[in-house]
């Protein structure tokens, strides 16, 4: 990895966390207590008013304009891990998109299958038949045979 990347990397990380602090209950608690000791600072008399005025101005508009920096960076880097996943979930897309493809061919053939040994079946019912038919007009033969040969007798 080189110097940029890890320098990158760092300042992604540091983005993260300074996003993720300013949203927490510590940072309402510090920049409540730095606002209460900045206005009490003047009201005794250990600084004069318009240069806290000036000094708090100055930080909070710093601090503000940092902040945004950073949000921004973690705004971009979310933005392209969604970019990331939305591919992921389009291939994704596409691979149960071949499986349903692959499951509608199955079916068809399945079906096919089935269609094939009914019509096995039906050939072997329609032979079945056939041949109980030839036995039964052979049986028919012989029984007329037979009352011929009684009736001769």
């Amino acid at each position: 990895m080189t110097l940029n990347e890890t320098r990158k990397i760092v300042l992604e990380k540091t983005a993260e966390k300074a996003t993720r602090w300013i949203g927490s209950t510590t940072s309402l608690t510090f920049h409540t207590i730095f606002f209460i000791v900045s206005f009490s600072l003047p009201l005794f008399k250990l600084v004069d008013w318009d240069k806290m005025l000036l000094v708090l101005t100055t930080v909070v508009s710093l601090e503000a304009i940092y902040l945004s920096i950073f949000i921004q960076m973690t705004v971009n880097k979310n933005s392209q891990d969604i970019e990331i996943i939305q591919e992921d979930i389009d291939e994704i897309q596409e691979d149960v998109d071949e499986i349903q493809e692959d499951i509608d061919e199955i079916q068809e053939d399945i079906q096919e299958e089935t269609e094939n040994k009914t019509i096995i079946i039906e050939n072997k019912e329609a032979h079945a038949l056939a041949a109980i038919q030839s036995i039964l007009l052979k049986l028919h033969k012989e029984i007329d045979v037979l009352k011929k040969n009684d009736e001769a007798k």
